[in-house]
């Protein structure tokens, strides 16, 4: 009989079960304290019980884990000095999604040599969030494939869902069913439509196929999450941070009947995916909130301690603290823009 299945597979290996990675990396009772309290205070900022706002800062991902601590522990200070006016949420993203070819991201290809060792990816990233975790720090990332939150969701206070898979119904179903709030980017040509729909989707009940914490597959069925929102990134026509995109974002979500304000994300289109630009996104977006505005629940910040970016090479080769991907603003611009935008929130 002719083979007409696997052709193009080269082999399967086995991984790591979510389950023995947990028991590898377990999470204690302190990090799961914050990780519980934090998702608790996203989800009253985005329904306006809470007064503070969001801002979700970092690298636009991680391949250090050196820099990576020493930036985490640079942003848990201004986290103390601001901590009443401000939550700040830490990117820690391991997958990198790419239009063609590319680096893929630590959860991928953590030697950046193109050995794909997957599970020391997933046992970096979990060893970095633990770590971040332990100094105080709540994380965010994005989840791009389906099976990588049974190994590591227990350790994130906010996700997102990318541009490009918003209107992914498998990304959707699976949102549905996540423990912490998710945020939905709007599409690549700026059109809120799409991320509207997934946010009406992913309140809802779904069942579909997943993995177990044993590694079986699975028949997941969902209770809906209440807490999806929008994210504005930009688009095609450029930005869509300004007042007047604000307010028609509020008109969508209030003829959709959702009430979880909106997050705006500083980088990508909303700063002409020049990392120099995020500067005009924040302090645009500040105005808007000190002047009274309750529908921007935060924003996001790509940044590392150098600012611009490097092309992926191997570690010894890389300037240290700099992004291998999206060009990142640097430390001290951060420190000042996250100072900017907390004094424009009131208590």
């Amino acid at each position: 009989m002719e083979l007409t299945n696997d052709l193009n597979i080269v082999r399967f290996k086995h991984l790591i079960t979510p389950e023995h990675l947990k028991e590898k990396l377990p999470l204690n009772d302190d990090v799961a304290h914050l990780i519980s309290q934090s998702r608790k205070a996203i989800q009253a900022i985005l329904t306006n019980q809470d007064n503070r706002r969001i801002v979700i800062a970092g690298p636009c991902s991680l391949h250090d884990k050196k820099a990576t601590f020493e930036y985490a522990a640079k942003l848990k200070k201004v986290q103390d000095a601001f901590k009443d006016k401000i939550l700040i949420i830490m990117r820690t993203y391991f997958e990198k999604p790419r239009t063609t070819l590319g680096w893929k991201g630590m959860l991928y290809d953590p030697g950046l040599d193109g050995s794909y060792d997957i599970e020391e990816g997933f046992t970096r990233a979990r060893e970095i969030l633990l770590e971040i975790g332990r100094i105080g720090l709540p994380c965010a990332t994005e989840i791009l494939d389906p099976i990588v939150p049974q190994f590591m969701a227990d350790l994130i206070s906010w996700a997102s869902i990318g541009a490009r898979t918003a209107e992914s119904q498998i990304h959707r179903q699976m949102a549905s069913g996540m423990s912490m709030p998710i945020g939905f980017k709007n599409s690549t040509d700026g059109n809120l439509a799409s991320s509207l729909d997934a946010v009406k989707a992913a309140a809802s009940p779904h069942s579909f196929l997943g993995i177990s914490k044993e590694g079986q597959v699975v028949i997941a069925e969902t209770r809906g999450n209440k807490y999806g929102h929008i994210v504005m990134r930009g688009g095609g026509d450029g930005p869509n941070y300004s007042a007047e995109y604000v307010a028609f974002a509020g008109v969508l979500l209030q003829k959709a009947g959702v009430r979880n304000g909106v997050i705006i994300d500083c980088s990508h289109a909303n700063s002409n995916k020049d990392f120099r630009l995020q500067r005009n996104a924040l302090i645009d977006v500040a105005m808007q909130v000190k002047s009274g505005t309750k529908l921007i629940s935060g924003v996001m910040l790509e940044s590392f301690l150098v600012e611009g970016n490097q092309k992926p090479d191997k570690p010894k080769k890389l300037v240290y603290g700099r992004s291998i991907t999206d060009g990142c603003i640097g430390w001290e611009e951060t420190q000042e823009l996250i100072s900017v935008f907390a004094d424009a929130v009131k208590i």
